[in-house]
């Protein structure tokens, strides 16, 4: 039993090798909430992937073909909003001539310089009653399990596009006080927009939620493949369906003042393997795989 337990660690072993293929990382310190861009330039590699330990949840994500760029793979990594402040670590994995190899990257968490922001709501969409309570778990599990699909095909071709051309009222990570009382942080960026202003596709995709919600009001998510997708909320008209597939710039819905709201805007998120992140941040990085 000793030796056949022995010959199966010899043989595991044998398999690992350290790795001395170059792997690019976008920045060795990343703001909580932002994304981390890892790039492979080898011909020779086959099933990479990487590993990221945060907040207590473990995320496993593979690396795709760049279609822009020959011989090119890459991995767009989350970092959580409530990532702890500190160095982390990134393991890869991948076969190269049959052979699979392991290599590590440190890179550092630092606090972003987000500030906070006091409003007044209804008492009612603060403290929430039995009935609504129900709804907003509904639609919080409905919200996790499309965000949980990743497909491995990517379904857009061009740059991204900001959703309206307006001014910010609101930018990301801005700690939230409803009524005194801190509920969360902004998880989006909101656009200053009067109601019935049309609402453009950021890229192309395929519409995965359509419904008005409590909180977010008129929504509309779009999945465009690998884990991301991009959210548009407080809409007051639909001018697409569930499962319709979108271009980039197409007008998607109109503007508007539902949901838990002070009055009308677009606020717009993106998630990413199902971490929300800095919208703006990630589409110049994703920006940056075509160039």
């Amino acid at each position: 039993m000793i030796y056949k337990y022995l010959l199966a660690l010899f043989l595991f072993s044998s398999l690992l090798y350290s790795s001395n293929v170059k792997v690019d990382i976008s920045s060795k310190y990343i703001v909580n909430a932002q994304s981390l861009l890892l790039v492979i330039n080898d011909k020779n590699i086959s099933n990479a992937k990487l590993s990221l330990n945060v907040v207590k949840r473990k995320l496993n994500i593979n690396f795709y073909k760049n279609p822009f760029k020959k011989n090119q793979l890459y991995a767009l990594v989350p970092i959580s909003y409530y990532t702890s402040y500190k160095k982390h670590k990134i393991i890869i994995s991948y076969i190269k001539n049959n052979k699979k190899y392991f290599k590590g990257i440190s890179f550092n968490v630092i606090k972003g310089k987000y500030k906070s922001e006091i409003i007044k709501v209804a008492k009612s969409k603060v403290s929430l009653n039995a009935k609504d309570k129900k709804r907003t778990q509904k639609e919080y599990r409905e919200a996790v399990k499309i965000y949980k699909k990743i497909s491995s095909k990517i379904l857009w071709t061009k740059e991204f596009i900001q959703p309206i051309i307006s001014k910010v009222t609101s930018p990301f990570g801005i700690k939230r006080v409803y009524n005194k009382q801190i509920k969360s942080y902004h998880s989006g960026v909101d656009y200053r927009a009067s109601v019935g202003e049309n609402i453009y596709a950021t890229n192309a995709g395929i519409v995965k939620l359509v419904k008005n919600r409590f909180y977010a009001g008129g929504s509309v998510i779009i999945d465009h493949g690998q884990g991301l997708y991009s959210c548009y909320f407080h809409l007051s008209k639909f001018y697409v369906k569930k499962d319709q597939k979108v271009k980039q710039g197409d007008v998607i819905a109109l503007s508007g003042s539902s949901g838990r709201i002070t009055g009308p805007h677009l606020h717009f998120t993106i998630k990413l393997h199902g971490v929300t992140v800095d919208p703006n941040q990630l589409i110049d990085i994703l920006n940056t795989l075509r160039k």
